[in-house]
């Protein structure tokens, strides 16, 4: 039997270059966030650079109008200290909903912030680091402390030092009960902090040695007195170092204790001699000297800041970061590892390098991404809540996507690159919860308001007007000829799509269809361009 022909790969235009860079380094655009771009400079390269200083100085960025709609969306947790959120969520043991609660506000908060927040950058990088050390946010033990893991470890470090996340993500409650480490001690050692610590936070799987003899690793080629890679030998003694790093969660040996607060345990703690990395630690160090050691190796460590680097990269730029800029970010990583400011000082270096200046068509967006983006350029006025009928049918609708906040369930985070995204249940539900968002309403009052944008902004609603608008508003520039005809047509029907004024109104017309449910076909229309490859594509 002849054999078919294989498919043809779909090549997009480029878009304007402030459409191609918000795609990357915001949840997408809106017509205020491509005028603020243009305006920062008189060509591209000034404007780029100057919004990426702008958007990194994240303090001097007023968001308080986030802040006024997060205030009122009904979420009690957020502003809890820790103390709080375990007197509160766990002590007493709670029923299952207040248990949750914490988690629940942060996932739905998460949404509210990527749509409005003006700090657009930040929030992109607090997902970065939300995947990169995932806690799944429902994980029974770890939901109840779960803002306090969001709002004091991931956003408090997020544009900081890579090291001082590092011990802030080993102390947190919520890390420290997902990987088993509360539970780590010399007489009962558990490596699974360890192991995903090497694997998946600082060295990567691809710098795994397995059973190697730790004295037979070869020196790394950029600075030979660390090791290349990690070994079997390496995990042990790292469990071994982090012994007696726990929580005060009323154990039995210390009942009195319960305030959900980190406290290392001398008493729990191989106090022996360990090798790990090639360095030795000596016995009966000082209090969290042996884990703490490792984290200072860890974090200047030349395969590490390849690693995060590379990710970094492929988060912003390419699912195939580009060797050269690895290795100049991997350089300004190390030489401010002990800099407050590493993390935007690498941030600015990938973000405005000629890899950045160029990219597109090399990511699309995940669903999250998707449909934060398609609220914003829709001019979404609408805020997440918990108990809430429109919120919970869009929640349910987005679990089936594959990409709730916080909520994948092992170590290594969210995928993030096209092809982990690119299957068709993935993209079907995606579609259909666009499309459920284009057409959903709030007690009466629609989602999206594309019926009162049309009629403020579009003043004779022919088919061609109304295409154009929104194509222009939703992805920064007209489609193809041919993508763009079949919306015309479609919103035509049988009318002409030049002089046909089309009617505001709603009503069945027989086989008039150009006068047919045309509110309904108008918004079905917006939600064929949120389908599109253009809009997903950044």
């Amino acid at each position: 039997a002849a054999r078919s022909a294989p498919p043809q790969l779909l090549t997009l235009a480029r878009p304007p270059f402030a459409v191609r860079m918000l795609s990357n380094l915001s949840y997408g655009i809106t017509p205020q966030s491509i005028a603020e771009f243009n305006a920062l400079g008189d060509s591209d390269a000034e404007r780029l650079a100057n919004y990426v200083d702008w958007q990194l100085d994240w303090t001097a960025i007023d968001d308080s109008a986030l802040d006024s709609r997060l205030a009122s969306a009904g979420y009690d947790t957020l502003d809890k200290p820790l103390t709080r959120l375990w007197s509160e969520h766990v002590q007493g043991d709670p029923d299952y909903s207040i248990r949750m609660r914490p988690a629940w506000e942060v996932q739905c908060a998460a949404f509210v912030r990527a749509t409005y927040s003006r700090r657009q950058l930040r929030e992109v990088v607090v997902n970065f680091w939300h995947d990169h050390f995932n806690v799944t946010a429902e994980e029974y033990s770890a939901a109840p402390v779960y803002v306090h893991y969001d709002r004091d470890v991931i956003r408090q470090h997020a544009l900081g030092n890579f090291r001082a996340m590092l011990e802030a993500v080993a102390t947190s409650p919520a890390m420290l009960y997902y990987l088993d480490n509360v539970s780590n001690s010399r007489a009962g050692p558990n490596e699974n902090w360890a192991r995903e610590l090497l694997e998946l936070h600082t060295l990567g799987a691809e710098n795994y040695l397995g059973f190697m003899d730790p004295f037979q690793v070869p020196p790394d080629p950029v600075d030979p007195a660390y090791p290349s890679g990690y070994t079997d030998i390496d995990v042990y003694e790292t469990a071994s170092a982090f012994t007696g790093w726990t929580l005060k969660n009323g154990h039995w040996e210390f009942p009195d204790d319960n305030d959900g607060t980190f406290v290392y345990r001398q008493s729990w703690h191989d106090a022996g001699p360990k090798f790990v990395l090639g360095n030795l630690l000596n016995p009966e160090q000082p209090a969290m000297k042996d884990g703490r050691d490792i984290l200072d190796r860890l974090a200047s460590h030349p395969a590490v800041a390849r690693f995060v680097c590379a990710k970094l990269i492929r988060r912003f730029v390419d699912d195939t970061p580009p060797p050269a800029l690895v290795r100049s970010a991997a350089q300004v990583f190390r030489q401010h590892w002990r800099s407050a400011d590493q993390l935007e000082r690498v941030l600015r270096h990938i973000l405005t390098s000629d890899a950045m200046f160029n990219a597109w068509g090399q990511k699309s967006r995940r669903p999250f991404e998707a449909i934060v983006a398609a609220m914003r350029a829709t001019g979404c006025d609408w805020t997440l809540r918990l108990d809430h009928e429109a919120s919970n049918g869009f929640l349910w609708r987005l679990g089936f996507t594959g990409h709730e906040p916080y909520a994948w369930p092992a170590p290594n985070g969210y995928p993030d690159t096209e092809l982990a995204w690119s299957g068709a249940n993935s993209l079907a539900m995606g579609w259909k919860l666009l499309d459920w968002l284009t057409n959903a309403k709030d007690e009466g009052a629609p989602l999206l308001p594309i019926l009162a944008i049309s009629r403020s902004q579009v003043p004779q609603w022919t088919a061609a007007r109304l295409v154009d608008y929104w194509c222009k508003r939703i992805l920064g520039r007209l489609p193809s000829n041919v993508r763009r005809q079949t919306l015309i047509g479609f919103m035509a029907q049988n009318g002409d799509p030049a002089s046909h004024v089309i009617a505001d109104t709603n009503a069945w017309a027989g086989n008039d269809l150009k006068n047919h449910y045309n509110q309904e076909r108008l918004t079905s229309m917006v939600s064929l361009i949120l389908m599109s490859p253009e809009f997903l594509s950044r």
